[in-house]
């Protein structure tokens, strides 16, 4: 969608001219991808909407309700916001040590009222949101400075912290590589990135020896040999091996799909969707579904470019950046080109903070969108 011009900075916008600015065709990929997953749900649970398919087109639909009225705040509004929403965040992690439930043998989720929520999805936009507003007010040169570096990698550090302890190493991941993308893009000197390279090379043998869980060690063991304990660690990934293998070019077909609908494939409606994608759509299917992907990065990106701030431009990056560790690690983890950790495809598996967390992204990109031609002054930003 070509971006035409207009008097953004000059007036100020009714919410009929935002939604008229709303990237529709961004919106429209974003529903294909999310009925793709919502109809995987429907064939893995045997050709029902119970109890995964019709739970989440609640959560899309309350989703899209999210991402437009997200869409239509102003960018400026979401900067004020950055840091209470980071705070919230940090507390409601702070929240599941004290009175979260386990799920999956780890301890993530807390219930409030009816609603089970994963304060690890929440953080990591709120994160993307307040280094981007962090970051706004540093110019190249500081944010190489100490002091201000280290006050952005304890904004990193810290919630990475407690979300390792719950444990949930797939989402730890994704924390540090949007914080620390956000960093290089904010202009971190290269003095620094290679060092802590190093020393992150170097702290791999301490990490195995003292921070790792049992089960993480067996994940990247399995890793290195499936084979080894193919009925037992190496079930999950010798399976999707299979799931994925078996549908050929074209896949068997929708409904078709038997390592899901046997009950061979774990997790199938979560972290192992995009097996059962592969199975029954082959490699065309997950071909067209990866092209959608890649469109939506690249609307992303184009976003990003087109901010006139420090803010909207990292605040775009910030998301697509997370959407795109999404898909890089859910994909490579079930075709075993890394080791297992538990991260959902975006829009395909179930779960509503996943979704939810996506969708509200997406508002935020949307937002930057609309409010592009806007400027904010440089020393509006960051907390010092």
């Amino acid at each position: 969608m070509a971006l035409r011009p207009y008097a953004a900075a000059k007036r100020t916008l009714t919410t009929v001219d935002k939604l008229m600015e709303i990237n529709w065709g961004l919106v429209l990929l974003i529903v294909l991808i999310a009925v793709a997953g919502i109809a995987m749900l429907y064939s893995v649970a045997g050709g029902h909407f119970q109890p995964w398919a019709l739970r989440q087109i609640g959560h899309f639909l309350l989703g899209l309700a999210v991402m437009l009225i997200a869409a239509t705040i102003d960018v400026r509004m979401w900067m004020s916001l950055a840091y209470p929403a980071y705070a919230v965040a940090l507390l409601l992690l702070v929240a599941v040590d004290v009175v979260g439930h386990v799920g999956l043998g780890a301890q993530r989720w807390i219930s409030l009222g009816p609603l089970d929520i994963q304060p690890s999805e929440l953080m990591k936009i709120s994160l993307v949101l307040a280094l981007a507003r962090y970051l706004h007010g540093k110019s190249v040169e500081e944010v190489s400075k100490p002091l201000p570096l280290a006050i952005g990698l304890a904004m990193i550090g810290i919630p990475a912290v407690f979300v390792v302890l719950q444990p949930n190493l797939g989402t730890t991941l994704i924390i540090l590589a949007d914080g620390c993308s956000l960093l290089f893009l904010a202009g971190l000197s290269w003095w620094w990135i290679a060092p802590t390279l190093a020393a992150v090379a170097a702290a791999v043998p301490l990490a195995w020896r003292f921070v790792l869980h049992d089960y993480q060690k067996a994940r990247v063991e399995t890793f290195l040999d499936p084979s080894s304990d193919a009925l037992g660690a190496g079930w999950n990934i010798t399976q999707a091996k299979i799931a994925i293998g078996s549908g050929g070019v074209s896949g068997k077909g929708f409904l078709q799909g038997t390592q899901s609908r046997l009950n061979f494939l774990p997790e199938k409606q979560t972290d192992f969707i995009w097996t059962s994608f592969c199975e029954e759509f082959g490699f065309v299917g997950a071909l067209a579904l990866l092209i959608l992907f890649a469109v939506v990065i690249f609307y992303g990106l184009q976003t990003a470019l087109s901010a006139r701030s420090q803010f909207g431009r990292l605040l775009a990056m910030g998301v697509i950046l997370n959407f795109f560790f999404y898909i890089m690690i859910n994909g490579a983890m079930v075709m075993g080109l890394i080791p297992v950790v538990g991260i959902p495809m975006p829009l395909l598996s179930y779960g509503g903070s996943a979704m939810l967390t996506v969708m509200f992204g997406f508002g935020l990109l949307m937002s930057v969108h609309i409010h592009r031609q806007v400027e904010i002054p440089r020393h509006s930003g960051g907390i010092i």
